[in-house]
C-alpha cells in the first residue's frame, strides 16, 4: 500500500501540470475530453481486475474518511462537503469514478432535453497565470435520453438502491427551445432522470445559452419551479444563480425560494464580469478578455462568489447553500463554509491543482475542526471562523 502512495498525484504533476502552466499548447477542450474518455472507460470496466486495482489505489490515495465531515442535508447523506461541480462530466460518462477521487458528491450535466453540439470552437480557454478559464461551451451534451442510457451502461443503481454515492444532476434549457417553452424542456429531462438524482440543480444562469438568464426573473422562475415541484418523486431542488446579479435581485430570488419551498441555491455560475482582467489577452484568438464572449471561472471569482454566499446566509439562514467559484485551496473552502455554504464544489481549481486538492481540503478542514474544537462540519457553517495556520 505504501508503494502506491502519491503515484497518481505525481503522474498528474509530471504529465498534466506542465500543460496547464501555459495558455497555449494542448487545447483545453481536447485535454478535458481525452481525460473523460479514460475515466469513462474505467467507469464501464471497473470490474476488470486491472481497472479494479487502479481504482482501489486511487481510492486509497485520495479518499479521506472522518465522521465529522459528514452531514445529512435534505435527507441526503454527504460523507464530506466537497463535490465535483457540473460542467466537467456533462454526459455522466464517469459516474462510478468521482468518489474514488475523494469527492463527497458529484453533479453531472448540464443536461438538456435535446442533444446539442454547443457553441462553435474554440470555446474553452486557459488563463494559466490567473489559474482561471473562459468558457462558452453552450451546454454541449448528448441529451437527457442518452444520459439515462449512460447511467444504465455504468450499472448506476436508482437512488433508493445506492450506497456511498451522492449524485446531483444539473438541468438546463435546450438552445432551440424558446423561453415560452422552457418549462416543458426542463420537465421532460427531469421526468427521465429523477429516478437517478439525489438532488436536481436548475440551471438558469449559464451565460452561454442566449436568453437563459432571463429565467432568473422571479416571475418566470416561480412558474418554472412550481411546475417542477409537482413532478412525482421530485428530488430536493437547488437553483444555480449567476454571480453578476445585484444583491437586490438575489434577495428577490431568496424570497421566492422560501415562498415556493425550494431547498437551496448553488452560488455561483461563471461570470460575464472580467473581474479586473479586461485587458488580458487570449492568445488563441488575439482578442482581449473584454472582447470575448463566455463565462469566467477560477481564482478571480473567489471574492465575488464568497460575498454572495455570505449575503444570502446573512439575510436568510434557512436557505441551504452550495458554494462554487474560485475554490482552490483548503483556506478558500473553509472560508466559503464559514460564510454560509453547507457544501462546496470544485472544477477549475481542481484542474489546476490536481486531484490532491480534494484530500488537501478535507485534511485542512479536519485541522480547523480540531483547532476550533468543533465536533462536526455543520458547526462551522456561517460561523465566520477564520482560518488558523
Amino acid at each position: 500500500m505504501k508503494e502506491q502512495k502519491g503515484v497518481f498525484k505525481n503522474l498528474y504533476r509530471n504529465l498534466i501540470t506542465p500543460i496547464l502552466q501555459k495558455d497555449t499548447g494542448v487545447d483545453a477542450e481536447y485535454l478535458t475530453n481525452f481525460s473523460l474518455s479514460l475515466l469513462s472507460f474505467s467507469s464501464r470496466k471497473q470490474n476488470w481486475p486491472v481497472i479494479s486495482s487502479i481504482l482501489s489505489n486511487l481510492n486509497k490515495e485520495f479518499c479521506i474518511v472522518d465522521k465529522r465531515l459528514s452531514q445529512n442535508i435534505c435527507g441526503i447523506n454527504f460523507c464530506n462537503p466537497i463535490g465535483l461541480a457540473a460542467g466537467f462530466d456533462k454526459n455522466g460518462n464517469a459516474v462510478n469514478i468521482w468518489r474514488k477521487f475523494g469527492f463527497g458528491f458529484t453533479e453531472i450535466g448540464t443536461v438538456t432535453k435535446f442533444a446539442q453540439n454547443g457553441n462553435p470552437k474554440p470555446r474553452l480557454f486557459r488563463l494559466a497565470e490567473e489559474e482561471a478559464a473562459l468558457n462558452r461551451m453552450g451546454f454541449n451534451n448528448r441529451g437527457a435520453q442518452n444520459l439515462v442510457k449512460n447511467l444504465h451502461e455504468q450499472s448506476i443503481p436508482l437512488k433508493q438502491n445506492r450506497q456511498n454515492m451522492c449524485l446531483g444532476i444539473n438541468f438546463g434549457k435546450s438552445k432551440i427551445t424558446g423561453l415560452s417553452e422552457a418549462k416543458e424542456d426542463y420537465l421532460t429531462s427531469l421526468k427521465l432522470l429523477i429516478p437517478f438524482c439525489d438532488y436536481a440543480a436548475i440551471n438558469v444562469s449559464s451565460p452561454n445559452t442566449e436568453g437563459l438568464r432571463k429565467l432568473q426573473d422571479p416571475v418566470r422562475l416561480r412558474e418554472l419551479l412550481r411546475e417542477i415541484k409537482t413532478l412525482p418523486n421530485c428530488p430536493p431542488l437547488f437553483v444555480k444563480i449567476a454571480p453578476d446579479l445585484s444583491f437586490k435581485d438575489i434577495e428577490d430570488i431568496c424570497k421566492l425560494i422560501n415562498e415556493e419551498k425550494i431547498d437551496g441555491i448553488i452560488a455561483t455560475n461563471t461570470s460575464l464580469d472580467r473581474l479586473g482582467l479586461e485587458k488580458r489577452k487570449i492568445e488563441q484568438t488575439g482578442l482581449l478578455l473584454s472582447e470575448e464572449n463566455g463565462g469566467l471561472s477560477g481564482r478571480p471569482l473567489r471574492k465575488r462568489a464568497n460575498k454572495i454566499i455570505k449575503h444570502i446566509h446573512n439575510i436568510d439562514r434557512r436557505i441551504i447553500l452550495i458554494g462554487v467559484g474560485g475554490i482552490d485551496s483548503p483556506e478558500s473552502a473553509w472560508e466559503r463554509i464559514c460564510s454560509g455554504a453547507s457544501l462546496v464544489q470544485l472544477y477549475t481549481g481542481w484542474i489546476y491543482k490536481g486531484p490532491q486538492l480534494v484530500p488537501n481540503i478535507l485534511n485542512g478542514i479536519i485541522k480547523q475542526l480540531d483547532i476550533h474544537q468543533l465536533s462536526n462540519i455543520k458547526e462551522a457553517i456561517g460561523s465566520d471562523l477564520q482560518w488558523v495556520d
